[in-house]
């Protein structure tokens, strides 16, 4: 089994580290690291660095640098764009796309959202979506932690501005005559798909998507949640642009 990951603000520039707050307390406390185990840091931005756990205390631990490394971020960035869903669907959705290798995710206030993201509760669920996006990061061991937009979320006026300005852009529905796993792809820039919510991409959504130079597609004769949509495309994706 390979060594666990946590993520740091900065790596440090020295030869030792002290791991202490939050990640201090999972590697101490929840998963008992002991002197002589291996874990390995990460900024979120692509710095890397293996280490060797030398002291534990109460929530935090110290450890020696072994070595240090860089991750170029991936080309081109994968963006999804996911339709804010109810119940835990969304975080759902966030976890398992963080950990195929989403780049970045976009919540969108589709209009046939079942959940609307206002005041407060919009700004508690998005950061609950950025959490998750953090931990899935963890477990799948990525450099790079992928960026949660929107303040809370994006309008459809927004995001067809967003799919205006892309390398090239997909809106994933059941109607669609193109396949995703023909549709011609770029080689650098940035790839955003849309995934519906759970009533799915509207009409106007679709023509305004359509207007701004998204082409809808389609995965295969199945209709799928949304939870699950945007993971199957980026799986595809990954397969398509040699990321897997």
């Amino acid at each position: 089994m390979s060594a666990p990951l946590f993520l740091v603000d900065a790596l440090p520039t020295g030869d030792t580290l002290t791991l202490d707050g939050p990640e201090g307390h999972h590697a101490a406390t929840v998963q008992r690291l002991r002197a002589g185990q291996e874990l390995l840091l990460a900024d979120g931005r692509g710095g890397t660095a293996d280490a060797v756990v030398t002291t534990v205390g109460r929530g935090s631990l110290t450890a020696d640098i072994t070595s240090r490394g860089y991750v170029d971020a991936p080309v081109p960035r994968l963006v999804v764009v996911q339709g804010i869903a109810k119940g835990d669907r969304g975080e759902l959705a966030v976890q398992a796309m963080t950990e195929v290798g989403v780049d970045e995710i976009v919540p969108w206030a589709a209009s046939r959202s079942v959940v609307q993201w206002r005041g407060e509760r919009g700004v508690r669920a998005r950061q609950k979506w950025a959490a998750t996006a953090r931990e899935a990061a963890k477990q799948a061991r990525r450099a790079w932690l992928p960026v949660v937009a929107g303040a809370p979320d994006e309008s459809t006026p927004t995001v067809a501005r967003r799919l205006a300005g892309a390398a090239a852009a997909f809106v994933l529905h059941e109607g669609a005559d193109e396949r995703l796993s023909t549709a011609e792809l770029p080689t650098t820039g940035e790839i955003v798909l849309v995934v519906g919510p759970e009533g799915g991409v509207a009409e106007t959504e679709l023509a305004t998507f359509t207007a701004a130079g998204a082409r809808p597609v389609r995965l295969g004769p199945t209709v799928l949640r949304t939870s699950t949509a945007g993971v199957a495309a980026l799986a595809l994706l990954s397969t398509r642009l040699t990321r897997w």
